[in-house]
């Protein structure tokens, strides 16, 4: 198979993880997980592990020049994540443990104090648990109705049929930007103003698209946003929630503790203005700066550039599962970005990871944190996620690695 021309040297860019560098205790894998959490540049690892040796603090409180470097550095990181989305000012963005602790606290704080009993809560059939449960624990709470955006046959969303759903007693749209099965990029600029325009609120899950495409949240008009730091580049226990000012002065305390008060008294609690309001306690402050050195890598090489090169990675990759015999791809053709959720044949999906693994191909098999919509396909499937660092021979390899498969289940050909 001839190798396509790509915009990006990700041989070049995989020197810059040394995840991907010979070691005596390490397989030389070839990584197809990064929609389960992406490896980690130097300057990611250099950076944290900078902080630890020399500026280890806790932030806000500290009388002294350690502690006040440590706050710098702190929220320098919230700076930079409110520049890369766009954001307004940064103190619409508040630090979580990654996004699942975001929509939690969209779920609790924000929802239970303003949906009430029969309103309506929207969530999509594509949605990962972490965009699923919340609401659904939330609806029996508060004895709210949840309702369920079914996709078409091919994995879309129709917006049509979200026009259908959208009532005077909706209260929130929550939605994924990209699917983390299907791999399909939702419109969610025209569901958040088709939420808007029904009186509700729209939250979208933009855990798969922070490392691939550009993000800006002014141009989605999201009311809230969130996304982890793993899964572009950064290290875990960190993510990020953004949302519109309006809403976070609004919104009571998710935790309280240290830090997130302006006084006590036993008579009153005034609490602290947003972001400091949801981040009670000592705060994840190393991985925030492994964060910022994460957004900053991803800007050296280009959000653009990032982007084109993935797509036609995607479309490469895309033509050759298609061609490869007993597979059945599922999602959309067009408009996808490289998650491929598929089967081969029927043998189980955990049996090919093993066959894989073999030849340290890492893949992922199961339901993917989606049983609604692994349902929906027929059960549990392989997902195959790209990177910029992966290239057409790592697709190359996942091919010949399928035919080998089959064949060693007994399938001709």
């Amino acid at each position: 198979m001839k190798t396509a021309r790509l915009s990006v040297n990700a041989g070049e860019v995989r020197r810059q993880f040394p995840f991907f560098q010979p070691h005596p205790e390490m397989r030389s894998v070839i990584y197809l997980d990064n929609a389960a959490t992406t490896q980690k540049p130097y300057t990611v690892i250099e950076a944290v592990s900078n902080f630890w040796a020399h500026h280890n603090a806790t932030v806000h409180r500290g009388g002294h020049g350690v502690g006040a470097k440590a706050s710098e550095l702190y929220e320098a990181a919230r700076t930079r994540v409110a520049q890369f989305l766009n954001a307004r000012e940064p103190n619409e963005i508040v630090f979580t443990r990654g996004t699942t602790e975001a929509i939690n606290l969209v779920a609790t704080a924000w929802g239970e104090a303003f949906v009430q009993a029969g309103d309506e809560i929207i969530v999509t059939e594509l949605e990962h648990h972490a965009n699923l449960l919340p609401w659904m624990r939330l609806a029996e709470k508060q004895q709210a109705t949840l309702k369920v955006w079914r996709i078409t046959d091919d994995g879309r969303l129709n917006l049509d049929d979200l026009r259908e759903l959208l009532t005077e007693r909706t209260r929130l749209v929550a939605v994924s930007h990209i699917s983390n099965v299907l791999g399909g990029v939702n419109p969610v600029a025209e569901i958040c103003h088709l939420a808007h325009a029904a009186g509700a609120l729209c939250l979208v899950d933009a855990a798969q698209s922070i490392a691939h495409m550009r993000v800006d949240v002014q141009r989605i008009e999201c009311d809230f946003l969130m996304f982890s730091g793993h899964k572009a580049y950064g290290p875990t226990g960190i993510g990020a929630l953004y949302a519109k000012r309006e809403h976070l002065e609004a919104m009571p305390p998710y935790h309280v503790g240290g830090g997130m008060v302006q006084t006590v008294r036993w008579e009153r609690v005034r609490w602290a203005e947003p972001p400091m309001k949801f981040e009670a306690g000592t705060p994840p402050i190393g991985e925030a700066i492994g964060l910022h050195a994460a957004l900053d890598f991803i800007d050296s090489i280009g959000r653009e550039a990032i982007e084109s090169y993935e797509h036609e990675l995607t479309q490469y990759a895309l033509r050759r599962l298609q061609e490869t015999p007993g597979v059945r791809l599922y999602g959309p053709v067009p408009d996808r970005t490289g998650i491929f959720a598929f089967t081969l044949e029927d043998i189980h999906p955990h049996d090919i990871a093993t066959v894989l693994d073999t030849r340290d191909i890492a893949v992922r098999a199961g339901l993917h944190c989606a049983h609604p919509l692994s349902e929906r396909l027929g059960g549990p499937t392989v997902r195959a996620s790209l990177a910029l660092y992966n290239d057409t021979d790592h697709i190359d390899a996942l091919i010949e690695a399928l035919h080998h498969t089959r064949q060693v289940f007994g399938y001709a050909g």
